[in-house]
């Protein structure tokens, strides 16, 4: 995020300086504006172009180029307008060495002056801004963190990282197979017989065979005895 905003002021400064330059002097006095787009690659003349003609229209569509590529956080945009600047600053400085015979320094203004320097200057603070600049694809050398993947067959039942016991992986629809239940020791408890017990046998229930049973008798209330019964008498005593 500061890399962005830092960047993005860097780029702005150097698409302004770039934009001003043509208003100022180049060489020999003479405005940056007055110098046509055709005297880039046929030649320098005396020739003063209207506003459209002039090397001030590339540095406006580098100036463009570089407010929307800080908008959009689009670094290539950014440095593709420093290089257009820087460019047409190379080019012009050739085409005038050419006219002039030399390229010279004064104090007086008759030769390069605070115009060139600052066309050169926004070129350079556009690609620095474009360096300096993150971009939308995050911070540099940040690692995505992937997702881990399900644990294989093989071991099931840990989770990833630490690799810790986890709930098991469930694959089939069915249930799963309980394990046999504890029914206690081989051996007789201390100081219980090792005979078999007296009560009901826990073991698995046979066939039952009623003849092989024995007969239970239940007792039977003979109705004479049942004096409540009305409409009935006991047998005659006499």
């Amino acid at each position: 995020m500061i890399r962005n905003v830092l960047g993005s002021i860097v780029a702005l400064l150097g698409a302004a300086a770039a934009v001003l330059s043509p208003f100022r002097d180049w060489y020999d006095g003479r405005l940056g504006r007055h110098y046509g787009i055709d005297d880039l690659f046929t030649g320098i003349t005396g020739a003063h172009p209207g506003v459209f003609g002039s090397i001030l229209l590339p540095f406006l569509f580098a100036a463009v180029l570089a407010v929307v590529g800080v908008v959009l956080r689009f670094r290539p945009m950014v440095a593709l307008a420093g290089v257009l600047v820087l460019g047409f600053t190379v080019l012009w400085m050739v085409r005038q060495g050419q006219a002039a015979g030399s390229l010279t320094v004064a104090g007086d203004g008759s030769g390069l002056w605070w115009g060139v320097a600052g066309a050169a200057g926004g070129g350079v603070l556009l690609l620095l801004g474009a360096a300096l600049m993150s971009g939308r694809g995050g911070r540099r050398g940040h690692r995505v963190e992937r997702p881990y993947a399900a644990p294989g067959a093989a071991d099931p039942d840990t989770w990833p990282p630490t690799r810790e016991p986890g709930p098991s992986v469930q694959t089939s629809p069915w249930p799963e197979p309980e394990g046999e239940p504890y029914v206690g020791s081989s051996g007789p408890a201390p100081g219980h017989p090792s005979g078999p017990p007296s009560g009901p046998s826990s073991g698995p229930p046979r066939d039952r065979d009623p003849d092989s049973e024995p007969t239970v008798s239940y007792p039977v209330q003979d109705r004479r005895d049942r004096p409540d019964r009305p409409g009935r008498s006991g047998p005659s005593g006499d």
